[in-house]
């Protein structure tokens, strides 16, 4: 098998190459960083290709997938993303504007392209990488918690479409919470509740992947999270998500999930 991961430096990425790697799945890496990729590539034991992109460029996302249309890809992993922290009246325009560019354009387009290959031979997996942020709004992170609610509705719309469909075609969403990668120790805030271990999330979402899981929500406490933002009526759930937004300290208003501009 062979695998297209994006955002894939640090983070999740890089701890989703590492799983796929050592399953003996060929990778393809996709991240704006060379030298992390780099390094990467020198510690997995399968063949690996790297590709310099960035995603928040609509060309650049048409281009990778021209690059790469021929190489039997079986697995495609969106997982390029960042987020921005602040009032949405005092945040940078420029910089929302690329994280919807990165967040959604770029996750649409690639989904779209390589699901119509997967669809014509009927097989093949996606995994998109949204966020447990996309079960409620995000007071002070407003552009990042609607940009992964739409990674989310989307995954979900497709994954009705295919089972429509009767297609062998495997689409999943993951959305963890908080993990430990450079999101938080870059922009240095804390969460609550702890963050989990990248590669624990990786591994998971990889396995539940692999079992054609629609939804992928790792850890008993974002499970509760989940339903509790079905019954909490919308005022308590904007108070709940204004106050832990509210305790983060970031020392910078723009912070990648995973890696740090990756995309």
């Amino acid at each position: 098998m062979k695998a297209l991961i994006t955002g894939a430096s640090s983070g999740i990425g890089r701890d989703i190459a590492h799983v796929l790697g050592s399953m003996g799945c060929e990778l393809i890496l996709v991240a704006r960083r060379e030298e992390r990729m780099e390094e990467l590539k020198s510690k997995l034991p399968v063949q690996t290709q790297i590709i310099c992109a960035d995603l928040s460029s609509e060309r650049e996302c048409f281009s990778l997938y021209e690059q790469v249309r021929d190489e039997q890809i079986d697995i495609l992993v969106n997982n390029a993303g960042f987020g921005v922290f602040g009032a949405f009246d005092k945040t940078d325009l420029t910089e929302e504007l690329k994280l919807i560019d990165t967040n959604i354009r770029a996750v649409h387009i690639l989904t779209k392209l390589f699901l119509k290959d997967f669809c014509a031979r009927d097989s093949g997996y996606i995994l998109n990488v949204s966020s447990a942020s996309a079960f409620a709004p995000g007071p002070l992170m407003a552009a990042y918690y609607a940009s992964k609610a739409y990674v989310l509705h989307l995954t979900l719309a497709i994954w009705k479409e295919l089972q429509h469909q009767h297609s062998r075609v495997s689409i999943s969403v993951l959305c963890p919470g908080p993990v430990d990668t450079e999101f938080n120790r870059k922009a240095d805030v804390t969460f609550a509740p702890p963050s989990k271990p990248s590669y624990q999330i990786a591994n998971y979402a990889v396995r539940q992947m692999l079992a054609h899981k629609m939804l992928i929500v790792p850890g008993v406490s974002m499970k509760l999270a989940k339903f509790s933002a079905r019954l909490l009526p919308e005022r308590a759930i904007l108070a709940v998500s204004y106050h832990l937004q509210h305790r983060r300290q970031p020392k910078q208003t723009a912070f990648k999930e995973g890696p740090i501009r990756t995309s």
